[in-house]
């Protein structure tokens, strides 16, 4: 994938999938990136990455641009102590993840349909009263100001 198709993809994630497609990137992506590529370790941490969009970035902007991004991987290439064109080789070689959703462990007492106790073991409350509605309830009856109820009633 080409070096653009890639900073495409890292700015779009989490916009919709391929019909909104962004033109510029933050910060958070650009730690994807470098997550995603295999650029973080001692060396470059995610504040390193978070500090580096910073420096590039225009001044009051939130965003980078694509030619942004290119001078981002530079600087990022210098931390690293390697060439520019290798950083960009690995993330040109990257693609997003979309994993990271948390998995529920297991609970027999949930999952297991045969050791639940009381009402539930009998399907459950009832969300249907017999006879009890809202109005039977209520006190509509006339009141004062205060509340309290008028003679004969």
């Amino acid at each position: 994938m080409a070096l653009r198709d890639t900073f495409q993809a890292f700015a779009s994630v989490g916009a919709g999938g391929g019909k909104n497609a962004v033109a510029d990137m933050d910060s958070k992506s650009l730690i994807k990136v470098c997550r995603d590529s295999g650029l973080l370790d001692k060396t470059l941490t995610t504040t390193d990455v978070d500090l580096i969009f910073t420096q590039v970035k225009a001044k009051g902007a939130r965003r980078i641009s694509y030619h942004e991004f290119e001078a981002a991987l530079s600087k990022i290439a210098g931390r690293k102590g390697m060439e520019p064109e290798q950083v960009e080789a690995m993330v040109a070689a990257a693609s997003p993840s979309l994993a990271g959703g948390t998995v529920a462990q297991s609970n027999r007492f949930h999952d297991d349909r045969s050791l639940y106790t009381g009402v539930h073991a009998n399907g459950g409350p009832s969300t249907k009263a017999d006879g009890i509605t809202l109005s039977n309830l209520l006190d509509r009856s006339p009141a004062d100001v205060r509340g309290r109820k008028a003679a004969g009633y």
